[in-house]
């Protein structure tokens, strides 16, 4: 118990004092003071994530910079040279991370949790946070074609088969395509690297052991030949297989430099020990001039994963994608981006749900909220309820649904996402759900600020991280809109399991908080004469206000036009973009698509034609592979924050098109809002569907007849026939009647 009263903070500052060094504790109280007062001190998630992230970074820091004559990935060939865009000058930092080309793709299965992840430049990792495979060719006395280092690369995602990244490099009289894939065999995941060498000069064909990833050094301690010369254990624990022996093996430890210096000296070593942990390794295939060579490398991953109900889960592409919203749009680059994303979201939906294969590959509910409702309107109702099913486990005896300490929007989004699953789907809320709601919606209650207090924060939810690309702890907008939305979310479900009582004081909560919400609003546009919401009442307009957003898209708490929405909107658009997207200089520090399709989505709720531009951005800022990084730096239109393949994005993506086709206001569905006028110009028929709604499944078909345009739909509703507006953009807006399900509409001339 001496642990608890004794004076550390003194001691540590008496310490740094006596040695000259910087007082930490007093740092930290410095920090603390540019935040609101927190009841819970910075998250463990963040602060594990952010520790082990700068760990990586001190690791770079000893490995790389006095080590550049080893062959590195391709962010480092780019962060580390001067003549680049991309270089970063090291002096001061302390820890050397990845900040340019943060750009990786992940492949895999449905149903398997390993994501094997692939570079802009084919670098292979097939293993969460692991070593990785790289392919080269060199000739005894050149040239050589490394990929990373090559300005000659093609890389595309290939659909035909599921996912597969196909990667192109070029050298003088080479060519180097890989393709790489996650396959089942026998019920284990199998990552498979084809490679396929060409040269017009007898050359060879190098498997490269490498022990680094796109955020840096791996460690590798051992290697040994095994299966007669055809495979490697790796660290006792993994093995890579050939499909043939090589004609020659290397080995290299940290102390006689990097493999690639060594591949022609004569040995017969057969394994390797490095006790920094900094091995590398090579296997060599000889390459006729003028004759292609083949070869094939297998990555045994893990056993298939099984559902929740002890039955095998889908692992076939078919399978797992049967009933999916199909999207036909004469755009291709539209169109694969959306191919793309619905297998993001099956891939990151394995049995829970997290927004990325490698920095995020964890489960947080503001982000499960997005990625599942993206899920759900796309047809994928089934990945959704299993995903559903535990939340109620996930909520602590207090009724917080719990992902992070201090993450106070989350119960409005874990209530939110469960009402919308039953209202897009049209089936009853689960009785086992019944405690987790009441708990819930009470939670939030009692969380919030009294509202007899004469401060701008009254009524509202406590001071919080939230999202925490918003800024230093504070009482965020963004959590209160949730907050109000989950109640509500709370009454309708409650209300379906016949408990009326608790469903009327929840939405009497709910209205209670919003106007609290108004009034706070109130108060902060009067104290500071602007227009628009900022992201907290102690706040100035920034960057940060893109979270009060969430009051129009998604959770509609606020009508199209209202002027707060529009004014915020107006705000970002003249002071926070950059190239045609939304810049958060706050932490993520670029541009970011899945913030840039926010605004975009309250615009074409509006009725403004600007979506269009920043739609078109964002596809614009997608990976060669169809992906998008968190954050995108402004100059080399690499990654530059969090995830290389985020989901959020891949989600947004998706919403979008939804949107474009259909989308419901309170209790009406507005069809073909956001058709883009120039898929118009063409002949053949646009459709999406069957899109769930509110009033059953709906397919939306949209077919250019020249200076007119049909729009048609056939539905399966569940009840009435709802109020439908169709608002094709350029031509008039139509309310058809209850038994019509076709309209032709006239341009308007202007």
């Amino acid at each position: 118990m001496w642990v608890k009263w004794f004076p550390w903070k003194t001691v540590i500052s008496r310490v740094a004092r006596a040695r000259g060094v910087v007082d930490p504790v007093r740092i930290l109280s410095r920090l603390e003071s540019f935040a609101q007062p927190l009841e819970v001190k910075e998250p463990l998630e963040l602060l594990r994530a952010g520790v082990v992230f700068h760990a990586r970074g001190l690791l770079n820091t000893a490995a790389i910079q006095h080590n550049l004559d080893w062959i590195w990935p391709y962010w480092v060939e780019r962060q580390y040279d001067p003549h680049d865009v991309s270089f970063i000058p090291r002096a001061f930092s302390i820890t050397h991370v990845n900040l340019t080309h943060r750009n990786w793709c992940a492949v895999g299965i449905p149903d398997f949790e390993e994501l094997p992840i692939v570079d802009p430049r084919g670098l292979l990792t097939p293993f969460w946070d692991s070593w990785s495979l790289d392919a080269w060719i060199v000739s005894e006395e050149g040239p050589n074609l490394f990929p990373s280092k090559s300005e000659h690369v093609e890389q595309c995602l290939d659909l035909d088969r599921g996912i597969a990244v196909v990667t192109r490099s070029r050298g003088p009289g080479m060519q180097l395509t890989s393709r790489i894939d996650v396959a089942e065999d026998h019920g284990t995941a199998v990552c498979r690297l084809g490679l396929q060498a060409c040269c017009e000069q007898k050359a060879w064909l190098i498997v490269a052991l490498r022990p680094y990833n796109p955020e840096g050094v791996s460690f590798i301690h051992d290697v040994r030949l095994e299966q007669g010369d055809t495979a490697w254990s790796i660290n006792d624990r993994h093995i890579v297989e050939f499909d043939r022996p090589a004609e020659r093996f290397q080995f290299s430890e940290y102390r006689n430099g990097d493999t690639h210096a060594r591949l022609f000296v004569p040995t017969t070593e057969r394994s390797i020990h490095c006790e920094v942990g900094l091995a590398t390794a090579a296997a060599l295939f000889a390459v006729q001039a003028d004759q292609p060579r083949d070869l094939l490398v297998r990555i045994p991953l893990e056993q298939t994963r099984k559902s929740t109900n002890g039955r095998p889960v889908r692992k076939s592409w078919s399978d797992a994608l049967d009933g999916h919203c199909r999207l036909a749009i004469p755009d291709p680059m539209y169109k694969m981006l959306y191919e793309a994303a619905l297998r993001t979201l099956t891939l990151f939906s394995p049995g829970e749900v997290f927004a990325g294969p490698y920095t995020y590959k964890r489960f947080w509910f503001r982000d499960a909220a997005f990625l599942l409702h993206a899920l759900l309107c796309a047809g994928l109702d089934e990945r959704v309820e299993r995903v559903l099913r535990s939340f109620p486990r996930r909520q602590r005896r207090n009724g917080f649904f719990y992902s992070q300490d201090g993450e106070w929007d989350s119960n409005g989004e874990a209530l939110w996402i469960m009402a919308r699953y039953c209202e897009l789907t049209g089936r009853q809320p689960d009785e086992a759900w019944r405690q987790a709601l009441q708990r819930g919606g009470h939670w939030i209650g009692r969380r919030r600020v009294k509202d007899s207090h004469d401060v701008p924060h009254a009524g509202l939810l406590p001071a919080g991280f939230s999202a925490e690309h918003l800024g230093p702890n504070d009482y965020y907008y963004w959590d209160d809109f949730w907050g109000v939305a989950g109640l509500r979310s709370a009454a309708t479900l409650l209300e379906r399991l016949g408990d009326d009582a608790s469903a009327a004081n929840f939405r009497r909560e709910a209205d209670h908080f919003l106007d609290s919400i108004d009034q706070s609003l109130r108060r902060v546009a009067v104290g500071r004469n602007q227009n628009g919401m900022p992201a907290s009442p102690y706040r100035r307009m920034d960057s940060g206000a893109i979270g009060s957003l969430a009051a129009g898209y998604p959770l509609q708490l606020f009508a199209p036009d209202d002027r707060r929405l529009l004014d915020t909107a107006d705000y970002l658009l003249r002071q926070c973009f950059v190239d045609g997207g939304f810049f958060l200089d706050i932490i993520h520090s670029g541009i970011n698509p899945y913030l840039t399709l926010h605004v975009a989505q309250v615009l074409l709720r509006a009725g403004d034609e600007r979506f269009q531009n920043l739609v078109r951005s964002v596809a614009q800022f997608a990976s060669p592979t169809g992906q998008w990084p968190e954050a995108v730096h402004p100059r080399t239109r690499g990654g530059c924050m969090g995830d290389g393949h985020h989901g959020w994005a891949a989600a947004e993506w998706v919403l979008m098109m939804r949107n474009c086709f259909v989308r419901e206001e309170e209790n009406q569905l507005v069809l073909a809002s956001g058709i883009d006028p120039q898929w118009l110009d063409q002949p053949e028929p646009l459709q999406f569907g069957p899109a769930p709604t509110p009033f059953g499944p709906l397919t939306v078909e949209v077919r250019p007849r020249g200076s007119r345009v049909e729009v048609q739909w056939t539905a399966g509703w569940r009840g009435p026939v709802p109020e439908i507006e169709v608002r094709l953009p350029g031509f008039c807006c139509v309310r058809p009647k209850p038994h019509e399900s076709m309209v032709q509409l006239e341009r308007v001339m202007v």
